[in-house]
């Protein structure tokens, strides 16, 4: 037995917490991410500062926000001589290894450092027969990517040394999109009777000019193979493409009477709409089972992880946290992907199980941000939290001993305006424990990735107690004149604190409210 706890860390590529079972929402079955949750602690309000992939593994790797880390967009990459969490805890004895996802970057100037082993996929990864890239090259390995990440992680842990405390990165690629299933789970969902989020048909109105311009939208912006299609063999009559220079097509919408037949493109079963609304409908039942489909296979993995070290002994001895790098729509709003501050993209889904240091079955409403888990990790080792970390270790939290003065606020920045991809606006805001600011600068500011354009600045508040599917833009409100110079205030404290700088002038913004 080690005197200090193993950490094993495991995380997904777009998993909502909705999408847990854990979590109520009533989706689907996720038993083994279950078992953490009931055996530990689930976050409820646990919160990315950028909701995007690559940026959000800088932060929980460094500990830090962007601006600081310089990994902004997922153009950017990590300068990989920086100090980060694995560096600092193989410095305090732990070994260290990082499977599966890396995605900040290839080559000697990123690729992994500060971990005794690594094999991670280039890029997304592919779901069927992934390269993984090793200090050694590259391989092609056999089978699915979930099962051969897991392969992977468990074969570290049976070499370890077990004198030695360690510290795993098992990072799944799935279930990003394009969503690609195994087969031994395609039955699953397949009834085409998953709810419909009430926010579905969302027309946008009194949002930001954002969220109408968000080329996220089910109907409309999902590719054949997004969602198991044949795509024809033709041009703009089959659909626009996704992205200039590439093949993929988005499967288009229809007016009323305009007929379009689609193929299941691995039964070959023929679907005819000419109703645009069934015709959307059948686009979210089928992403959603193949979403839910690609979780499945997550959920078995962390099963052989938690078997292993139940069967090692090693379960109380081992912290295990399964999360995602940021959170996802689901159909919410009418929308898949993130990128946006909204709640369901903003909150990443963290569960955490240690038998000696955290009681079973809690739940916690504080405030967490994954700039805390590299401080976490530390903090639990026994090792200093180096001065260059700007998150706070969450121990006080999940030992359910913070005080009154534990952090309040949660701050967010998505940098890369009008992506090619989506068209998501740059914006940041804070979220506190009811209400949420934020201010769309719409401006690239020279970031790779992001492109030019003339949206003007808006502001947006809501109150998610009041209105928790976000419907109901508050900051034009003289009702709200309070709250929002409240929430400024905290937005200008937040970025003072960490150094971020401002796009807005809040001495002008106050005297626009009359309060100046």
């Amino acid at each position: 037995m080690t005197t200090r706890p193993n950490i094993l860390f495991i995380m997904s590529d777009d998993h909502a917490a909705r999408a847990i079972s854990c979590y109520g929402a009533g989706l689907n079955s996720t038993p083994n991410i279950d078992r953490i949750a009931r055996d530990g602690m689930r976050l409820d309000r646990c919160y990315v500062t950028n909701s995007i992939c690559t940026p959000s593994r800088a932060s929980i790797l460094t500990g830090t926000y962007n601006h600081v880390n310089r990994v902004t967009t997922l153009d950017t990459h990590i300068d990989n001589r920086l100090p980060h969490v694995a560096k600092h805890l193989r410095q305090a004895g732990y070994q260290t290894g990082m499977f599966g996802k890396w995605h900040l970057g290839e080559g000697r100037a990123h690729q992994p450092t500060g971990f005794d082993e690594w094999s991670v996929f280039p890029g997304q990864g592919e779901y069927f027969d992934p390269v993984m890239i090793g200090p050694n090259g590259a391989e092609t390995v056999p089978g699915y990517a979930s099962d051969v990440l897991t392969d992977k992680c468990l074969d570290f842990l049976e070499r370890r040394d077990p004198e030695r405390p360690f510290f795993m990165m098992c990072h799944h690629k799935a279930p990003h999109r394009p969503f690609e299933p195994h087969p031994r789970h395609r039955h699953l969902y397949a009834d085409g009777d998953l709810p419909v989020p009430e926010t579905f048909d969302d027309d946008y109105a009194n949002r930001a000019a954002a969220a109408a311009a968000a080329k996220m939208r089910i109907r409309a912006d999902m590719t054949y193979k997004d969602l198991g299609l044949v795509q024809p063999e033709a041009g703009a009559e089959a659909g626009e493409l996704l992205i200039a220079g590439r093949k993929d097509r988005k499967v288009p919408d229809i007016a009323p009477g305009q007929e379009i037949r689609l193929i299941d493109a691995a039964t070959g079963k023929n679907f005819v709409f000419t109703d645009p609304q069934q015709l959307a409908l059948f686009k979210y039942q089928r992403y959603m089972m193949r979403y839910l489909q690609t979780v499945a296979a997550i959920d078995e993995n962390v099963g052989r992880l938690l078997d292993y070290l139940d069967a090692e002994g090693l379960t109380d001895d081992t912290i295990v946290i399964y999360t995602s790098d940021q959170g996802f729509f689901l159909g919410e709003h009418g929308w898949f992907d993130k990128r946006f501050m909204y709640e369901e993209s903003l909150q990443m889904p963290f569960l955490i199980r240690y038998p000696l240091g955290i009681a079973p079955g809690a739940v916690s409403r504080q405030i967490a941000m994954n700039v805390d888990f590299a401080p976490t990790f530390l903090d639990y080792a026994g090792a200093r939290t180096p001065s260059y970390m700007q998150g706070t270790s969450l121990r006080p939290l999940l030992e359910q001993r913070a005080d009154a003065d534990w952090q309040d606020v949660a701050y967010h920045r998505y940098w890369m305006h009008k992506d090619d991809f989506h068209n998501a606006f740059a914006h940041y805001g804070v979220r506190d424990e009811r209400y949420k600011l934020i201010y769309w600068y719409n401006d690239p500011l020279g970031e790779t990735g992001a492109n030019p354009g003339d949206e003007p600045p808006e502001w947006e508040l809501f109150d998610c107690e009041a209105d928790p599917f976000e419907l109901h833009n508050r900051a034009a409100d003289p009702t709200f004149r309070d709250v929002f110079v409240t929430m400024l205030e905290k937005l200008d404290a937040k970025m003072a604190e960490i150094g971020d700088s401002p796009e807005h002038d809040s001495a002008v913004v106050r005297g626009q409210l009359g309060r100046g």
